[in-house]
């Protein structure tokens, strides 16, 4: 048995699980956004991160990570039992089409797995788009059981980095918390 899985956010830096191969592509007609809520990583109930999901968008391509999970159904059940826990605010399961060429129309893989979530506000876990000062703040002052908001946006910035696909966007949402917290020290930061 096969069943690959497309890193988009912390996948890309911290897949977490047992896997036989990873391949750096991306995927058409979608984008990432802050647009999800996280409660329990990165976040409180109270002050919810801001984490990435994924948007349609005629023409968009994300780029990122695909990971192969090779062997037997129970290697395969653990890794999705894995992911099912971690990506809980995720409510959809799609398979979509993997590319590694950026002009390539033949896909390389298909049927790759990709958690996203309902973009919807009645979905509880959909925080929707912001403008960019109010995301950078959510996410220089959240803080969960797994760290801060602000790390995770900086090490998806280093990671895209790092396999050769920067986003423009993560870019600009990181410069402005660098800014936010250019103008907070560290006392008030742990105060809020």
């Amino acid at each position: 048995m096969v069943m690959w899985v497309f890193g988009y956010g912390s996948l890309v830096w911290r897949p977490g699980f047992d896997y036989d191969e990873k391949i750096v592509g991306f995927i058409k007609g979608y984008r990432r956004v802050f647009h999800l809520a996280c409660i329990d990583h990165r976040g409180t109930p109270e002050f919810p991160a801001r984490t990435c999901t994924l948007e349609t968008q005629d023409e968009a391509v994300c780029w990122g990570t695909a990971f192969c999970v090779r062997g037997s159904p129970e290697k395969e059940r653990l890794a999705l039992e894995y992911l099912e826990r971690r990506e809980c605010e995720y409510d959809i399961k799609t398979y979509v089409d993997f590319y590694q060429e950026a002009d390539s129309e033949t896909p390389l893989l298909s049927g790759v797995l990709v958690f996203t979530s309902t973009p919807d506000i009645k979905y509880k876990y959909f925080l929707g788009p912001a403008p960019l000062e109010v995301m950078a703040s959510q996410i220089a002052k959240a803080v969960g059981p797994c760290g801060n908001n602000r790390d995770y946006l900086f090490q998806l910035e280093k990671a895209l980095y790092d396999i050769g696909h920067e986003d423009d966007e993560v870019i600009e949402l990181s410069n402005e918390v660098r800014r936010i917290l250019g103008g907070i020290d560290e006392l008030t930061l742990s105060k809020i």
